[in-house]
């Protein structure tokens, strides 16, 4: 920041100053808890000393929160990927299961937006394709710091056993959806995208409505033909600005896609998506014969499956972000309720 040419490029000088903020803050975040901590290790010490169980227990209130920030401090620590900090695209897919994964695919809707109020994110809505009895599709543009590093944890196929509120004999049913998790990316990441590959159609949109929703053809879908990318954007008011949307949004995914292929090579692992049905699941969801909620990379279970779907999902996160530092070591876990 001293170089006398620093200002010259305003984008680029005020990118690096929020970076300094950034590190700034964490620095001073992590001088405060140790201190915290400082002290109240003199104070157990004292307590232990004189034998005050009296002040041991005005302590515990003081201990636990001083826990939730030591917790924060080691999940930053696992935030140190590219683009974590980005905001971040969420689509929802529904996948084997017909009528029945369309209505869990809006569950998991419902249950993303409850989280990232309770995150205190910002979201706009991309796409949204409703069903008669669910979502076809929906696609989500999250806001905040570290909104990616926290919801690539959700990228995957997640699957629900229930009492089908569909069938009319009270059966037991199977449902998938598919969850794709996407960066933002800044705009000086260069992915070419030739007009000759790109297939666009228009279509009216199919939301709320308003002056010009829903009477003129302003949807936009672009397809990439080399890859297959489907992207859809419907809640601009104009064509001009869904296109724009819709191709921000291609440009993303093709990045991840080439990135992931890149991995995919040095590792020699697996493509990171799977077939939307059985056997491809990260984390199921089942309300019967009993209530647990269960993540099949790294084991972290809940039976209170109400609060899970009310957006209480930190502790799935918190439990990925440290299996994904660790390595993804995979796990010998066993679905209990796999058919």
């Amino acid at each position: 920041m001293l170089d006398p040419n620093f200002w010259s490029d305003r984008k680029a000088a005020q990118a690096v100053s929020q970076r300094i903020a950034d590190l700034r803050r964490s620095c001073e975040y992590f001088q405060s808890v140790n201190k915290e901590a400082s002290d109240a290790f003199e104070l157990i010490e004292l307590a232990d000393a004189e034998g005050d169980d009296k002040l041991f227990g005005q302590m515990l209130p003081q201990l636990s929160d001083l826990r939730k920030k030591i917790e924060d401090l080691e999940l930053s620590t696992f935030l140190s990927e590219e683009y974590d900090t980005s905001d971040t695209y969420l689509s929802i897919k529904p996948g084997a299961g017909g009528t029945e994964s369309c209505d869990w695919a809006s569950m998991l809707y419902r249950m993303y937006l409850r989280w990232i109020e309770k995150s205190n994110f910002k979201y706009e809505l991309i796409d949204l394709q409703e069903e008669e009895q669910g979502i076809k599709a929906v696609t989500l543009l999250v806001k905040g710091k570290y909104a990616y590093g926290y919801l690539k944890a959700e990228k995957g196929v997640h699957r629900l056993v229930r009492i089908s509120p569909f069938d009319s004999n009270a059966r037991r049913h199977t449902s998938f959806a598919a969850v794709d998790i996407t960066p933002v990316l800044p705009d000086d990441i260069d992915i070419q995208i030739r007009d000759e590959d790109l297939k666009l159609d228009f279509f009216r949109s199919s939301g709320a409505g308003g002056q010009h929703v829903n009477k003129t053809s302003s949807a936009v879908r672009i397809t990439h033909l080399p890859s297959g990318i489907v992207v859809t954007c419907q809640i601009e008011r104009s064509q001009h600005q869904n296109r724009d949307v819709a191709l921000r949004m291609l440009k993303a995914k093709l990045y991840k896609q080439q990135k992931e292929e890149m991995d995919k090579e040095l590792k020699n692992i697996q493509g990171v998506m799977k077939a939307i049905n059985f056997g491809s699941q990260i984390r199921s969801y089942v309300f019967c014969p009993y209530t647990m909620v269960k993540d099949l990379r790294t084991a972290e279970q809940t039976s209170n499956v109400h609060a899970v779907m009310d957006g209480d999902l930190d502790k799935f996160i918190f439990a990925y972000l440290k299996w994904h530092a660790a390595g993804e070591k995979p796990r010998n876990v066993v679905d209990e309720d796999s058919e």
